[in-house]
């Protein structure tokens, strides 16, 4: 594919990811779900390293290394975001996760020492105060009731943990770990990490039958996470961090469409005003940093 269809694959399926998770709950637990989608996730990138001669034999210092990556981008920010879904709508939810750019700035600089500028701070600002706006009306009808306020928790709780395994990963990578050695045990890691999260938490080790969940399933394992990841890196290795960091932003603007077509969200203006700052703020944030 060219720059720009690669570009679009990307942005289309991880924008549409946030709607499919939502058929992964009501009978299964996070927990059993999300160690069945890296499960299967991992065995695909198994082989795709096999076959292409990818090493995949580490030292264990490497392998704590990947395990952390995979405990925070592969177990713990999921079973964060699922969680968050149960509660607020999955295009809310993909806006709140897009302040992961923002985070990703500060964390670079405060681990990395990478450059930070008053520009970018005031971009990120602007990014953090438009995804404020878009969960007012949402807290303005709460009404005493808490589940807003749960969804929005966990959803922060997801996005830190997704920085803290970009961080991780930016750490293998300095180690001269290859990208897709160190996705496949890292989502190797975060599957059995969730399991032992569900075995330690005593939940039920079931799974749904329904149409629904199958082919959410199939679809968040193959094309929500491996297809778009190697659309992404490719796009990333041909034309640089810049134009790649975009997809970002492109993506929870999918998925707010999603929502609003498939969940019935309702549009407020504070709403689409919150929505169009964070997403320029997002953009600024990404731009000054790419």
């Amino acid at each position: 594919m060219n720059s720009l269809a690669l570009f679009l694959v990307t942005a289309a399926v991880w924008g549409s990811t946030w709607l499919a998770i939502t058929g992964q709950l009501g009978v299964v637990s996070p927990a059993v779900s999300v160690t069945y989608r890296f499960a299967i996730a991992a065995a695909i990138l198994w082989v795709w390293c096999w076959q292409r001669g990818v090493p995949l034999r580490f030292p264990w210092r490497v392998h704590v290394a990947l395990a952390g990556q995979g405990a925070c981008l592969f177990s713990l920010n999921y079973l964060s975001i699922y969680v968050a879904e149960q509660y607020i709508s999955s295009g809310l939810v993909a806006i709140l996760f897009s302040l992961l750019a923002v985070l990703n700035v500060f964390g670079a600089r405060l681990l990395f020492g990478a450059p930070l500028t008053g520009r970018t701070v005031m971009a990120a600002m602007l990014g953090i105060g438009g995804v404020t706006l878009m969960f007012f009306p949402e807290f303005v009808m709460m009404d005493g009731h808490p589940e807003v306020l749960k969804g929005v928790a966990f959803g922060v709780l997801g996005t830190l943990f997704a920085c803290g395994g970009n961080m991780m990963a930016i750490r293998n990578q300095r180690a001269e770990v290859p990208v897709w050695s160190g996705a496949a045990w890292g989502m190797v890691y975060g599957a059995a990490i969730s399991a032992l999260i569900g075995v330690a938490t005593g939940v039920e080790w079931t799974f749904d039958a329904r149409p629904v969940y199958i082919l959410s399933l199939l679809y968040l394992s193959v094309f929500g996470t491996v297809v778009a990841f190697l659309c992404y890196l490719t796009l990333l290795k041909r034309e640089g961090a810049g134009l790649a960091s975009y997809v970002t932003v492109v993506a929870p603007v999918v998925a707010l469409l999603l929502s609003t077509l498939f969940e019935g969200y309702q549009w407020t203006v504070v709403a689409a005003l919150g929505a169009a700052l964070a997403v320029v703020g997002n953009f600024l944030t990404m731009r000054r940093n790419k």
